[in-house]
């Protein structure tokens, strides 16, 4: 067990040396910008996304429906992984014009947050002792 935890230990230490996590935990990364103002861009991007669910799954239910009207199993073959496939790009596309700049927020938020618990972990003397 205490190799184990030394090996952990190793990696959550070896970790917190990286530039991203030494930043975001002398920042004090927080999610204060989530309270601002959306831009266009980023509205345009949530509809987009928005629109990418209803070609998603909705639309390949109505293909398979369809295909089976119309004993024609081709089209839900066909047309359902290319509708799929077509919705997963919309949802990129999405996630393009509004995702970039508060995912980048919130992983720097998730990383301070959970660097700071697993550094205080390692510190623990109960774990010194073992």
């Amino acid at each position: 067990m205490r190799k184990i935890n030394d090996l952990i230990r190793q990696a959550i230490l070896k970790t917190a040396e990286k530039d991203f996590v030494r930043q975001a935990i002398a920042d004090q990364a927080d999610l204060s910008s989530f309270r601002e103002k959306p831009s266009l861009l980023v509205i345009s991007g949530i509809f987009v996304i928005i629109l990418s669910f209803v070609l998603g799954w909705p639309a390949v239910a109505a293909l398979g429906a369809l295909a089976v009207q119309l004993d024609e199993p081709m089209i839900a073959v066909l047309g359902g992984p290319l509708t799929y496939g077509l919705s997963h790009l919309v949802f990129l596309f999405g996630m393009y014009l509004s995702g970039g700049k508060y995912t980048l927020i919130f992983f720097r938020w998730l990383t301070r947050v959970t660097m700071e618990k697993l550094l205080e972990w390692c510190m623990e003397p109960s774990l010194q002792k073992m």
